[in-house]
């Protein structure tokens, strides 16, 4: 058994989930437009940037989440779901997943994207195994906090590993580990892994992997 990593946002997913969700919050009246909007903008470049402030992220992305009840939520991520995700879902990206799981390999979405957006995404893709930036609950709500390490740069090598190590194994445990991405910002555990793939690739990564002859793919 082989182990296969996958990035979501603009990887498997021809999008950012967490920038359209946002969006969406907007469009369906739970944000104040013009507030979050410049805001949102402002994190997304940080993010491409490779500057974002996870923790200032996290606290601005999760507040939507500690200001609406759990089932109105659960409610507004059912339609994002249909109306948003589903059409970023590429055939190729489908094809390359549905390989890996012919295959038989251990299979993980790991993404710095809160969980509760993207556990469901995940599910389209028929991985049960996700590693996001998990929100923190009371009760069954959202407290608008973050719960542990975000996994995002160098914590999401902290996070598999520790997902790994409650499985009893760890990378070694692999004769091949891959990892999908398309943004430097994933550097830290692209270079952990055994078969780095770039994917539809920021120019950083790009160059990045033209310098270590990484394969670079589209899933377009």
């Amino acid at each position: 058994m082989n182990l296969a990593l996958f990035d979501l946002d603009n990887t498997i997913l021809a999008g950012d989930s967490d920038y359209n969700w946002s969006r969406f919050l907007i469009q369906e009246g739970y944000l104040d437009g013009a507030i979050h909007a410049e805001k949102n903008e402002k994190f997304y470049a940080d993010y491409k940037a490779g500057t974002l402030d996870i923790y200032a992220f996290v606290e601005f992305q999760f507040k939507p989440l500690a200001r609406n009840p759990r089932a109105v939520l659960n409610q507004l991520l059912k339609k994002y779901v249909e109306e948003v995700i589903k059409p970023m879902i590429t055939e190729k990206a489908r094809v390359l997943v549905k390989r890996h799981q012919e295959e038989g390999d251990l299979i993980i979405v790991i993404t710095a994207t809160n969980s509760f957006i993207t556990k469901p995404i995940a599910e389209l893709f028929g991985i049960e195994n996700l590693i996001g930036t998990d929100p923190e609950e009371k009760e069954g709500e959202f407290t608008g906090k973050v719960s542990g390490l975000p996994s995002f740069k160098e914590g999401k090598v902290t996070r598999l590993e520790a997902w790994l190590k409650g499985k009893n194994l760890s990378l070694a445990s692999f004769e091949k580990s891959y990892f999908y991405s398309d943004s430097h910002n994933d550097l830290p555990l692209m270079q952990k892994v055994t078969h780095p793939v770039a994917v539809d690739s920021d120019d950083v990564l790009s160059e990045y992997a033209k310098s270590k002859g990484w394969p670079q793919i589209s899933l377009r």
